[in-house]
């Protein structure tokens, strides 16, 4: 997304205010109040993302190596979410929305392209900027006096420069989750990735990242194997728990494990490896129950 972002003109007085506020409203009713939609949002768009890139099936690690076609789904599949998240019913457009027929419109650039059949319509308009790991969420009005004067090969047309004035930000230049993929070295993600079967790619990823937070989402898609979870518990001496600490590191959950977690100041998450270092975490842990 652009770097400067016009401050917006859609106050008390604009011609565009009213309908805003009144799909706001609704949106911030169906989501469960004012600021859920801050909360909800980057995490859909995390999700659709790296559904779409797939790192532990494909390696691929960034949107940049997607193709043209799978760039064209995600912005599809971000309509398809949002919808759901919200129960919004379909209309005319993409969404019914305080009764008004508003369409849904993605980005992963610096602009939005909109279609002819939305001209005149208000549109929810979604951006992601996966290098600096912000998101946006607005409220447009796509009157043509708003729009470029050129459209492209399908009839679409951009926002202008002084259009980007006539949005009503519910959030803008807002942190959502970094691809998790992208935080390792590619090194370890190659380690990760290339293990033949479930138990040895859980077992790599538990290896190659420690004291950092992975959550269940993340060890189902590397696992790719049913009832992954009973694998990293136990199976009969043979789960990655149990080898991890035959190797002196430990493979800790949040829901059982919170108060060692705490006592070795790492951060909370769903599950979280750690090799103990220090005689202090060494007796910590054998305090909790931990042979190492």
């Amino acid at each position: 997304m652009r770097a400067n972002i016009p401050v917006s003109l859609v106050v008390p007085g604009h011609q565009d205010f009213e309908v805003t506020s009144a799909i706001l409203n609704e949106l911030d009713q169906r989501a469960g109040g004012p600021g859920r939609l801050a909360q909800d949002v980057p995490a859909l768009l995390r999700e659709v993302i790296d559904d779409v890139i797939q790192t532990p099936r494909t390696g691929r690690r960034s949107y940049d190596e997607l193709e043209k076609t799978e760039k064209t789904y995600i912005g599809t599949r971000v309509e398809i979410m949002l919808r759901a998240l919200l129960s919004l019913p379909r209309g005319k457009l993409d969404a019914l929305i305080a009764g008004i027929d508003t369409d849904i419109k993605h980005t992963m650039g610096n602009n939005w392209m909109i279609p002819s059949e939305a001209i005149g319509h208000p549109c929810i308009l979604v951006a992601a900027d996966e290098i600096r790991s912000r998101c946006y969420l607005g409220l447009f009005v796509a009157r043509p006096e708003y729009l470029t004067a050129s459209a492209n090969r399908d009839a679409k047309k951009s926002i202008s420069a002084a259009g980007f004035s006539h949005i009503r930000w519910i959030f803008a230049d807002h942190p959502y989750p970094p691809n998790f993929w992208r935080t390792i070295p590619s090194t370890s993600v190659d380690r990760i990735v290339s293990g033949r079967t479930g138990n040895e790619r859980v077992m790599a990823l538990f290896r190659e990242v420690q004291g950092i937070p992975i959550s269940r989402d993340t060890i189902e898609s590397v696992a790719r194997q049913k009832d992954f979870m009973r694998r990293i518990r136990s199976d009969d001496g043979n789960g990655t728990r149990d080898l991890l600490r035959s190797d002196g590191i430990l493979l800790l959950s949040q829901k059982k494990d919170k108060k060692l977690i705490q006592e070795l100041n790492l951060p909370m998450g769903d599950f979280i490896s750690y090799m103990p270092r220090t005689d202090d975490e060494k007796q910590a842990a054998r305090r909790a129950g931990w042979r190492i």
